[in-house]
């Protein structure tokens, strides 16, 4: 048992004799990091965290301070950008408040080293709205070699507002650590997302006095160190969520409070409060009752409509068309609907609560506001009651039980009867009309946009093709259109047909049915190619052009990620190729089809000869659109497989 004891007392005094080591007070730099040329465990890697301490406590009033220090080594030009420095925070009546906030660069000049403050007058304070700001502020003399660091101290009020702390980020970290050190009288719930073993994980318990009414009142503090590392940069990979989803963090909520002899009491949220809250909030709630100027004729105009449908469509596109967003999310407004309108541009919550406003006052009551976070913003966790996870507000209308429209009008290329692919496959908090019963909701669809290609064309003895092409796209697949027509305009829009190959030339496009309320929309053109590879005897042509779906996304051996492509897609390619004279076909790929083992993804080919004409079919279909990193390999075989498949070519030859 003593021999036990002695190997843990080593143990435990290494690790922290290590972390010592890598955690340097500010301002103090060893030999090792300056002369650091790569990440030891991530040798690709342009920079990396050396190290990054936190350590959140709370002072005599009971605020919740964190102290943060963080160090980064620069080890190319490539990554100098490493040094523009963005800390956000909520400060509306001094909510968050940041404090003491130094950098400086470290660089090795001479043999020596140089040591480059921050001065004052280059930190920028940013208003991002009315909630929030940002410190934002470019380190000095930032060079290949140099070794940045700032450090900051963040104070709040709220017991609620605990901070969160990411031990990952987009570049290696050497060693991530959080101290904690938290009074028994409140209780948080973590909420950990760590795939590495912990390198530290210590716990103990310290005595804490506090005064009230002159008298003295002890309670006991939890503290705890948890620690990763040598953590590898979150991966970039297809079809994956944000940053945040993935990332090995920790995040607590206030759970209860128990006052030293006094009564236990909850102080767990749940969506419910949060929901009430809302409801009488003045940058949300409070709004629904604000009228906008010049709506009683767009209500007129829309109570006459004789469809709800048709009324639900005007007035979507009207807001949708008229308002410009300003690209900020934020569950609350800004400056508030009555303003946003009278300026055309707002935030996406005030967009879409005047949606809502219009709607309800045309007579459509079944609608209802549902707060909802983007793709970019993050999965929600439901076991964590927090109205921060959210980021944007769109109206939820039910059609029928089984059936219902989620309205956004920030993008233009948005329609009302299709839910915007940035919320899919996340949960919403949809506020019920008295706002006493608002509940979650998962946000998904079951129809699948679909992409078809149908081509026509002449190959000709020299190697030539000439076409035409029809191309029919639905739902999000059309949207993708409309951004790029908005984007660029109908005179660019070959490029995107010629990029991959600049041996095609695209003629006479012409775009149809791209009007606000179709659910498709239509181009077709006329086309040639140059045949590569193809010689006096031999003619060979891959039939699948012009179709989305070029590259195939899954080649690395490895995935850490959810794969999370949004919607189910079908993709449908036909095509009719005559033979020209003096060929005849020598090799046509076989027809057959290929399954996922649970049948979540098909993909079908026939090919058949046929009055000197060569007809061709694919046939792509997708089930689901989320899949597990334990269900990659199985996925990325079979999209190898498919892509061979889908790129062989038809081989003609010369009688």
């Amino acid at each position: 048992m003593k021999m036990f004891l002695s190997l843990s007392f080593v143990c435990f005094s290494l690790q922290l004799a290590q972390a010592q080591n890598v955690i340097q007070p500010y301002g103090k730099v060893d030999q090792a990091s300056m002369d650091l040329k790569e990440c030891p465990f991530e040798k690709d890697a342009n920079a990396m965290v050396l190290f990054d301490k936190g350590r959140v406590y709370f002072d005599d009033k009971f605020d919740i301070i964190m102290d943060r220090h963080r160090r980064i080594k620069i080890f190319n030009e490539k990554s100098k950008d490493k040094g523009n420095i963005r800390i956000e925070f909520y400060s509306l009546k001094g909510y968050e408040k940041l404090i003491s906030v130094q950098a400086q660069t470290i660089n090795l000049k001479d043999g020596k080293i140089v040591i480059t403050k921050l001065n004052n007058d280059q930190k920028f304070t940013e208003q991002i709205d009315k909630y929030r700001s940002a410190i934002v502020f470019s380190m000095p003399d930032v060079q290949a070699g140099s070794v940045i660091e700032y450090r900051y101290t963040l104070q709040t009020s709220s017991i609620g507002n605990f901070p969160s702390w990411r031990f990952q980020s987009n570049i290696p970290v050497g060693y991530s650590e959080l101290s904690t050190s938290i009074p028994d009288i409140f209780i948080y719930k973590p909420l950990i997302r760590v795939q590495q073993a912990f390198f530290k994980n210590l716990s103990s318990l310290e005595n804490g006095t506090y005064l009230y009414d002159g008298q003295a009142i002890n309670y006991t503090k939890n503290v705890k160190t948890l620690a990763l590392k040598d953590v590898p940069s979150i991966p970039d990979e297809s079809f994956m969520t944000c940053e945040s989803d993935n990332l090995q963090s920790i995040a607590h909520q206030l759970s209860e409070i128990r006052p030293v002899g006094g009564f236990i009491t909850s102080a767990s949220n749940t969506w419910g409060k949060i929901g009430v809250m809302l409801g009488e909030d003045e940058d949300f709630g409070l709004q629904f009752k604000k009228k906008l100027e010049g709506e009683q004729e767009i209500i007129a105009k829309a109570v006459a409509m004789k469809s709800q449908n048709e009324k639900i469509a005007y007035l979507f596109n009207t807001v949708r068309d008229q308002m410009k967003w300003n690209s900020y999310d934020s569950w609350y407004t800004n400056d508030g609907i009555a303003k946003a309108w009278q300026k055309k541009a707002g935030n996406s919550t005030e967009v879409n609560l005047i949606l809502y406003r219009l709607l309800v006052q045309s007579g459509v009551k079944e609608a209802s506001p549902m707060i909802v976070s983007t793709r970019s913003n993050g999965k929600v966790f439901l076991s964590f009651p927090w109205l921060y996870q959210f980021n944007r507000t769109a109206i939820h209308i039910p059609i029928d039980s089984t059936r219902y429209y989620l309205l956004d009008a920030t993008e233009k290329s948005n329609q009302y009867n299709v839910i915007p692919s940035n919320l899919l496959n996340n949960f919403g908090l949809l506020l019920d009309k008295d706002r006493k019963n608002s509940q979650t909701m998962f946000i998904s669809t079951d129809v699948p946009s679909m992409e078809y290609i149908n081509l026509v064309a002449d190959i000709k003895p020299d190697g030539k093709m000439t076409g035409m092409a029809n191309l029919h796209y639905t739902t999000y697949h059309r949207s993708e259109v409309i951004k790029r027509l908005l984007k660029d305009g109908e005179a660019k829009e070959k490029d995107y047909f010629i990029n991959s190959n600049n041996t095609i030339k695209v003629d006479s496009l012409q775009t149809e049915d791209n009007h606000s309320d179709s659910l498709y929309v239509k181009q077709h053109f006329n086309f040639d190619v140059d045949i590569s590879g193809s010689d006096d005897n031999y003619i060979f042509f891959t039939p699948n052009l012009f179709c989305s779906m070029k590259k195939n996304p899954f080649l690395n051996e490895n995935r850490k990620t959810m794969i999370d492509m949004g919607f189910r897609d079908q993709y449908n390619v036909t095509g009719a190729y005559s033979i020209p004279s003096g060929f005849k076909a020598d090799v046509l790929p076989k027809s057959l089809t290929l399954l996922m083992t649970d049948r979540s993804i098909s993909f079908k080919r026939v090919i058949a000869e046929q009055d000197n004409k060569i007809f061709v079919r694919y046939l792509i279909e997708f089930k689901k659109s989320i899949f597990t990193p334990e269900e990659y390999p199985e996925l990325r075989q079979f999209y190898k497989q498919m892509f061979d498949m889908w790129n062989e070519q038809i081989v003609l030859k010369k009688i």
